[in-house]
């Protein structure tokens, strides 16, 4: 019988195997634990993060509210952070996550901050 993590990891995998980060365009990677939203931009050419963003970042944890209220402040930040590095594009991984609570939460802040994808 298969866990949810084997089964979350296959779905990690699949999406990899479809998409990948350049110099031009970064991948958006959001890892979701239980308590905390991570948010990284990748260069898998390079194998470098450009950028990256938590709700465990000070001004973020500061801030009052539900996980997905701060989800999409990380994904705010995360656009602003993007935009000083003069990047406007991203390539959206959700990380074998559904795109549902606060996962879709990241990318609607993102979008709202300027990112494309």
């Amino acid at each position: 019988m298969e866990t949810k993590a084997i089964r979350r990891q296959k779905i990690k995998y699949r999406i990899r195997k479809k998409i990948a980060g350049t110099a031009g365009k970064p991948r958006l990677a959001v890892f979701r634990s239980n308590a905390e939203t991570y948010v990284q931009l990748i260069d898998d050419v390079n194998g470098v993060t450009l950028a990256a963003a938590s709700t465990r970042d000070k001004d973020i944890l500061a801030q009052k509210g539900t996980k997905s209220e701060k989800s999409k402040l990380v994904g705010a930040v995360i656009a602003r952070k993007a935009g000083d590095l003069g990047f406007n594009s991203v390539v959206f991984d959700r990380g074998g996550n559904l795109y549902h609570g606060r996962v879709k939460a990241v990318a609607d802040g993102a979008r709202e901050g300027g990112l494309q994808f």
